[in-house]
């Protein structure tokens, strides 16, 4: 009997130990999420090159490219990425895959013209190590009206 009572509170403080940890790796991606809008706008490519893993894609209304192109976009101000601000986030774990779906309305600078557009974006990372890299992050044109289902 004390055998089983021993394993099932170690069984119930190894899910409550998990499920911890998953609710930190959440709050971890949506932070650095934040951050990368932030690096964007202040077209800080160092601190982007570092997040952006080497084979990383991005996918925008006018095509899709990978991490040098996105990367010499932003320096170059080709897009500015002006604000981005933030009405909705949604973070789903698997293993050490975290996929976050951003709804943001995006103020950004496109040749020399400002565009508002209505975006939800959903960003890939994955945990090499202890920290997080981007594998994707992809743009879709949506209306204002549009919601996330978490």
């Amino acid at each position: 009997m004390k055998k089983a009572i021993f394993g099932l509170l170690l069984f119930v403080l190894t899910v409550q130990l998990s499920f911890a940890q998953k609710m930190n790796a959440v709050e971890e991606v949506k932070e650095l999420s934040k951050l990368k809008w932030q690096w964007m706008a202040d077209k800080n490519v160092d601190k982007l090159a570092a997040l952006f893993d080497d084979k990383s894609k991005f996918v925008h209304m006018s095509g899709t490219w990978k991490k040098n192109e996105e990367l010499d976009i932003i320096k170059t101000g080709r897009i500015w990425y002006k604000k981005a601000d933030i009405h909705d986030v949604a973070v789903e774990i698997v293993g050490d895959v975290a996929i976050l779906w951003n709804r943001i309305t995006l103020t950004a600078d496109v040749r020399g013209n400002d565009a508002v557009t209505e975006f939800t974006v959903t960003e890939v990372y994955k945990k090499e190590k202890k920290e997080w890299k981007m594998l994707a992050m992809t743009f879709s044109s949506v209306r204002d009206t549009h919601k996330i289902e978490h």
